[in-house]
């Protein structure tokens, strides 16, 4: 390969490639960074507490291997919360605050979270750069140690509950810190993707912690009780594998929701191709939408379904009445202001997730103000879904061509939903398919217009007043996009 300058099509290549090995090597080191500061951090801070703190309890190496060998049982019982996973820890962690030197148990709590990973190390199925980040997720030990010790309260006593509480609070707070500190800084994640999860941890945690104070009253005089933890940790275990396994069976049924829904649209878009083809353009802009307006995951995908089937009840529709070039008359009419209540009975004999989203196909053409179909909601009336898609559904049809009329613009599209935003259409949807949808056609246009020739491009026919098939305002060269309503 010969560069002849450096701004060939080769040299802007190779360009390109280095800037990306330079990207990722810079992440790594900033991975690399940021986890071995954290871990040794931790590492000094547990140190310099089992060296500097008083202990107020004997070192036993028999009970310390007795809670090792606990916590590794417990550490292999977990259980889904929210997006992620969590471990009963807390019924031998608290114990271990008591039964051992307090201010040793960072330490031990080191060791136990690195133990079961041994195995793997020595097989070399995980790499050493996977330690560091395993020891950051002890840093949650800190905090009760420090509470505990500075408030002279290692001998347990039920009179230093608010003690206890403050421990516990302070653990959630070196957690949080530790945690969120070194996602943003090894992986750029920010606070609000952390918290969520977090907070379930938590609540696993401080649910625990009053029968992890329990174990820890009984084995204080009978070590051999933390034996004990194992009793819930057998319960937990039985209620994580039945969780797992109904996890497993939900996403399964929610990929066969997916498919049924993609293939009722494959149906509609086989019955007339350009309605099927303008669900999926009405599913890609509604999508945007709603992220912009920042629907949560299940709305977005009530939303997905919602716009793909909101035609399906015009399988119902001949397709004469659909594809007539003509105005139609009022049983016409009729049928066609029908097709939303068609789709959600379509969609309730499937039932489950789609008997939902019928819910929305039903409401996808009605307005606003009230004027829209079938039943005359109005405003928060509607589901936030349908007027999304209401919106979206507009703007498709009116920069498509159909068999009655031409397509227009997209600058003229926009005009027209703003126009009618407050009537046929929410504004707050108006507005963010606007924000979407505007800087690129501005793009577009100043592309276009630097590279118009001196000869006048053609004008834009007036488009027959007419209504659109669905109800939609689709606006004509100087007509209203009012709809009739039928008597």
């Amino acid at each position: 390969m010969q560069l002849d300058s450096y701004d060939s099509p080769d040299a802007e290549a190779l360009l390109l490639v280095a800037q990306e090995r330079l990207e990722r090597s810079r992440r790594r080191r900033r991975e690399i960074v940021a986890t071995s500061t954290g871990a040794l951090g931790f590492l000094t801070a547990a140190g310099l507490l089992a060296a500097l703190a008083p202990w107020q309890r004997p070192f036993s190496i028999s009970i310390t291997l007795l809670v090792l060998l606990v916590w590794v049982l417990v550490d292999r019982v977990k259980f889904p919360v929210a997006g992620g996973w969590t471990h009963p820890t807390m019924l031998i962690f608290v114990p271990a605050l008591f039964v051992l030197p307090t201010p040793l148990v960072p330490l031990v709590t080191t060791v136990a979270i690195l133990l079961p990973r041994v195995p793997d190390l020595v097989r070399r199925r995980v790499r050493l750069a996977m330690v560091p980040p395993v020891i950051i997720d002890a840093w949650f030990s800190i905090g009760p140690v420090l509470v505990i010790v500075l408030a002279g309260a290692q001998q347990l006593s039920w009179s230093h509950w608010p003690v206890y509480v403050c421990a516990l609070l302070a653990q959630f707070l070196f957690d949080m810190v530790a945690t969120i500190g070194w996602s943003y800084a090894a992986e750029g994640v920010g606070p609000s993707l952390q918290l969520p999860l977090l907070s379930w941890v938590w609540a696993v945690d401080a649910a625990l912690a009053p029968l992890g104070l329990l174990i820890a009253a009984a084995a204080l005089t009978r070590p051999g009780l933390l034996l004990l933890a194992l009793s819930p940790t057998a319960v937990l275990w039985l209620f994580a594998r039945e969780r797992r396994e109904r996890l497993h069976e939900t996403l399964a049924l929610s990929g066969a929701y997916r498919g049924t829904a993609y293939l009722l649209g494959d149906i509609v878009e086989a019955d007339d191709h350009y309605t099927g083809m303008h669900s999926r353009d009405v599913v890609q802009l509604s999508l945007a939408v709603a992220r912009e307006m920042q629907l949560d995951s299940t709305q977005q995908r009530s939303l997905e379904f919602a716009a793909l089937l909101h035609d399906i009840g015009k399988i119902r529709v001949p397709k004469e009445i659909i594809n007539k070039p003509g105005k139609l008359d009022a049983n016409e009419w009729e049928l066609i202001r029908h097709h939303p209540v068609d789709g959600e009975q379509m969609l309730q004999l499937v039932g489950g997730t789609l008997a939902s989203v019928g819910q929305i196909v039903r409401a996808s053409h009605e307005r606003y103000d009230g004027e829209g179909y079938p039943d005359g909601l109005a405003g928060d009336e509607i589901p936030i879904e349908a007027r999304i898609i209401f919106a979206c559904d507009a703007f498709s049809a009116m920069t498509t061509d159909r068999p009655y009329r031409s397509r227009m613009s997209t600058g003229k599209a926009l005009d027209e939903l703003a126009r009618c935003a407050g009537t046929h259409f929410d504004p707050h949807v108006v507005a963010a398919i606007n924000r979407l949808v505007a800087p690129a056609h501005a793009a577009e246009q100043a592309r276009l217009d630097s590279l118009a020739r001196p000869a006048s491009a053609p004008s834009e026919g007036p488009t027959a007043s007419r209504p659109d098939r669905r109800g939609t305002a689709v606006a004509s060269s100087g007509g209203s996009p009012e709809l009739p309503r039928p008597a």
